[in-house]
């Protein structure tokens, strides 16, 4: 029996569960006030180990993080608290693919999914995984125009999921396509990924691991006044 704590931070979704042999037993996520997870994370935290009954964080037997891309400062939010519990506790850290925990909301029986976020313009991070969510194409930072993702559309079927969906309805148009609009990652489907590493001790050095940011932070320079 295992229990794993999941924080997910990578998007304005602050959402945290625990999951016990990888089914959710408690979760507790709010994606409507922004970026406030420096403000909820840790209440958050506190909250889903009082829902499930456990009595101390003690019996936690690992913690997952969900590791980008996405926002950098929420995903610096989630990775340092991950790293400072699993130190605490004495327990491993996983990390699980942002845009995998994304993907796990789709249930499709053909086709693909390609799970994306928002990034500048008209950029999106984006994944592209088959039914059985088998990643089928690297991640990547894409402008995305009317040909993209055409191999696929051709192909069959495509599951669109993530904030990354808006601007994507916007330039394609196909027969093929499927927008799942509305939806972020959540720790909710953390739990299955991260006790699927756990069982064969897939785990990160919590001394030295790192947000997977895909691209450089760039910090905007203020407007002179």
């Amino acid at each position: 029996m295992a229990y794993i704590l999941n924080l997910e931070t990578a998007t304005t979704n602050c959402s945290v569960s625990l999951s016990k042999d990888g089914n959710t037993i408690a979760i507790k996520e709010d994606a409507r006030n922004g970026y406030s997870h420096a403000e909820k994370l840790h209440v958050f935290i506190d909250e889903v180990l009082r829902e499930a009954n456990l009595d101390s964080k003690a019996l936690i037997d690992a913690i997952a993080v969900s590791k980008g891309p996405g926002s950098y400062t929420g995903l610096r939010i989630g990775v340092s608290a991950a790293k400072g519990l699993a130190y605490a506790l004495d327990v491993p850290l996983i990390s699980v693919p942002t845009l995998e925990v994304l993907a796990h909301q789709v249930s499709c029986n053909d086709g693909v999914i390609v799970a994306m976020l928002d990034a500048r313009r008209m950029e999106v991070y984006s994944a592209v995984f088959n039914s059985k969510y088998n990643q089928i194409r690297d991640t990547k930072a894409q402008i995305i125009d009317e040909t993209s993702f055409g191999t696929y559309l051709e192909q069959g079927n495509v599951y669109f999921i993530g904030n990354g969906v808006t601007k994507t309805k916007s330039m394609i148009q196909h027969p093929n396509t499927f927008f799942i609009e509305d939806k972020l990652p959540s720790a909710n489907e953390m739990g299955q990924l991260a006790f699927n590493k756990y069982k064969i001790s897939d785990t990160e050095d919590v001394a030295y691991f790192e947000p997977y940011y895909l691209k450089d932070f760039v910090a905007l320079k203020p407007k002179s006044t």
